[in-house]
């Protein structure tokens, strides 16, 4: 009776959408090698590409078994382009006591493509949007520039959902 029971359970979970993490992929199966170039940008800050760039090749190479290279001249298997669309900093809290800014908020809107050797596209998101917030030190004796730490913690966020989305296919 047991295996009658389990087997119920199997067939209706099979036609409830529900897979194993990692079987819907982006990604062909016999994908050896994944080149990143480094992000376009059309911005007008600074490193941010690089910062998008380095997550994205870490993260990939920390869940896949891809051997992932900068560039695609060496005829990789798949190629990941990405833009950085729009990034913006906006004051978000205001200290009323030495009247600046205490807190900033980074938004940051990019654009990947994923694609094989033979140009197919295999992955497209035109509009992934991510935010971070950092403090600001008001202090000009101790002043330390946190937005660079901002950008990483963003493209490290970044990074992980988009390579969740390519290699869990959710």
């Amino acid at each position: 009776m047991g295996i009658i029971a389990a087997w119920f359970v199997l067939v209706a979970l099979a036609g409830c959408g529900y897979h194993a993490l990692g079987t819907a992929t982006h990604l062909p199966p016999d994908a050896q090698t994944l080149a990143v170039p480094v992000f376009a940008t059309r911005t007008n800050t600074y490193h941010t590409e690089v910062a998008m760039t380095d997550a994205v090749v870490h993260e990939f190479a920390a869940r896949t078994t891809l051997r992932v290279v900068p560039d695609a001249g060496s005829d990789p298997d798949v190629v990941l382009h990405g833009t950085i669309l729009q990034e913006a900093v906006v004051p978000l809290t205001y200290n009323t006591s030495t009247q600046q800014s205490s807190s900033y908020l980074i938004t940051l809107v990019a654009s990947v493509q994923m694609t094989a050797r033979d140009g197919k596209v295999l992955y497209e998101n035109k509009h992934y949007v991510y935010r971070e917030q950092y403090q600001s030190t008001t202090d000009l004796t101790t002043f330390l520039d946190e937005s660079p730490a901002a950008v990483k913690r963003l493209s490290q966020d970044f990074a992980r959902a988009l390579v969740a989305d390519v290699v869990e296919g959710l």
